[in-house]
């Protein structure tokens, strides 16, 4: 007899059982049997800022997954949502979202669905927007440094809190504080007003760069370039949803190519746009 909670999948049942940091080298087996670069720490990264489901059958197997991460009072993002094929032939992956969505309340969502994906989010209401470019590859260069652009200081954080509150319309201090701890960063300053910042830090299989604010494409490619060439030679990780302009055409000539796609998705009212302070690359695909 299976419960209410469970469903059945074929001849066995699959039951949704709320992440903890000790489910981390489960949720980790099953990134890796789906092809995700995420290491354990990176998982353990997402449970300090978020909570979630997955999905396992009687003997403790992982067949799916899904998290939310409160970013405000009114808005959330969806992410490592994780759903086989035979998940979705067999109608399981709608149910997990079913569950996952009855957590985040009346918030605003956002997501970034991969192709796989995509249909479910559809089914859900979510409404499609902008593509999200996956560079990724060796550094193969570094551009010349940029006198405006220093390293991030300790006494930064404030403005930099301001001007990411800004660009994600919502004050992000707990994720923002524990993406600045793992971080090296860079700012870009003009007349003593920090008007950029770029984040490095370890993830998948090497290091990711994000967030990226800043006011133009310029000077979003400025705050980039250190991290380039402090990582040379080595594999390096940028998501941005620009098609051209600055930061890509320095990706490009980086050796840091566009090796996959996500497509930005949303669910409820539309969030203002400040055009002083725009998101040119996400910290990565599931908490923006």
């Amino acid at each position: 007899m299976v419960d209410s909670k469970s469903r059945m999948i074929d001849s066995f049942a699959l039951e949704p059982r709320a992440m903890t940091p000790d489910d981390i080298p489960l949720l980790h087996e099953l990134s890796v049997a789906v092809g995700w670069m995420h290491r354990a720490e990176d998982w353990g990264t997402a449970l300090r800022l978020g909570s979630g489901i997955f999905l396992t059958d009687e003997i403790g197997r992982p067949f799916g997954s899904a998290m939310w991460f409160p970013v405000a009072d009114d808005l959330a993002m969806l992410g490592m949502v994780i759903t086989t094929p035979r998940l979705q032939e067999r109608g399981a992956a709608r149910w997990m979202m079913d569950q996952i969505l009855s957590q985040t309340g009346s918030r605003d969502l956002g997501l970034n669905a991969t192709r796989a994906a995509f249909r479910l989010y559809l089914s859900l209401g979510f409404k499609p927007g902008l593509t999200v470019w996956q560079h990724q590859g060796i550094v193969t260069d570094s551009p010349a440094p940029d006198p405006q652009v220093r390293p991030m200081r300790p006494e930064d954080r404030d403005a930099v809190h301001a001007l990411d509150s800004r660009a994600y319309t919502a004050h992000r201090r707990q994720a923002l504080d524990l993406l600045l701890d793992q971080s090296t960063g860079t700012v870009i300053e003009e007349a003593g007003l920090i008007t950029g910042y770029a984040l490095c830090r370890r993830f998948g299989r090497g290091r990711v760069v994000g967030p990226i604010v800043a006011g133009s494409a310029r000077d979003a490619a400025a705050v980039t370039g250190p991290h380039l060439a402090a990582n040379r030679g080595q594999f390096l990780r940028i998501d941005t949803r620009e098609t051209g302009g600055d930061l890509v055409d320095l990706l490009n000539a980086c050796g840091l190519q566009a090796h996959d796609t996500v497509t930005t998705m949303a669910l409820g009212n539309p969030r203002p746009v400040d055009p002083d302070a725009h998101v040119f690359g996400l910290a990565n695909q599931a908490i923006g």
